[in-house]
């Protein structure tokens, strides 16, 4: 099933409001809030990092990049480290490489939301391409993500 059906049969399985929207291809997710009309603090990239005892999702906006002496101390990890292009092209087979949507459940990931993008009342994300995105209430993807 390809990823963009599956994810829609997720949200609907949990009731979640959402809508999908298509735009021309972009890579980063600042060019995604370009293509979007959307403020960068709104779309959430998501980055995969090796930590301990595995892999994790960070969520933050597109205006943040990843602290990892904070995600150490915050998760109370030794060591942690940006997942490689071949780990990501290995947990997420079903994504465009970059364009993984933050819903951990999907590849039994847990989840870290940055805090200034939970204070969000709307959050997009990339639906598994570099063109497809989806909008929901901040609210309603930490409901999904728990």
């Amino acid at each position: 099933m390809p990823l963009l059906e599956k994810l829609r049969n997720f949200l609907e399985a949990n009731h979640a409001a959402y809508t999908h929207t298509v735009h021309p291809t972009a890579f980063t997710a600042r060019e995604v809030a370009s293509a979007e009309h959307l403020p960068a603090r709104e779309v959430a990239k998501t980055v995969v990092v090796f930590g301990d005892d595995g892999y994790r999702m960070m969520v933050v906006p597109a205006t943040r990049l990843i602290d990892f002496q904070e995600v150490r101390l915050t998760l109370g990890l030794t060591h942690a480290r940006l997942a490689t292009e071949e780990e990501l092209g290995k947990l997420f087979p079903d994504c465009e490489l970059g364009a993984m949507p933050p819903i951990g459940s999907l590849y039994d990931l847990p989840v870290y939301l940055d805090s200034s993008l939970a204070g969000e009342d709307m959050i997009a994300f990339n639906a598994g391409t570099h063109h497809d995105v989806v909008h929901m209430r901040t609210a309603d993807y930490r409901t999904l993500v728990h």
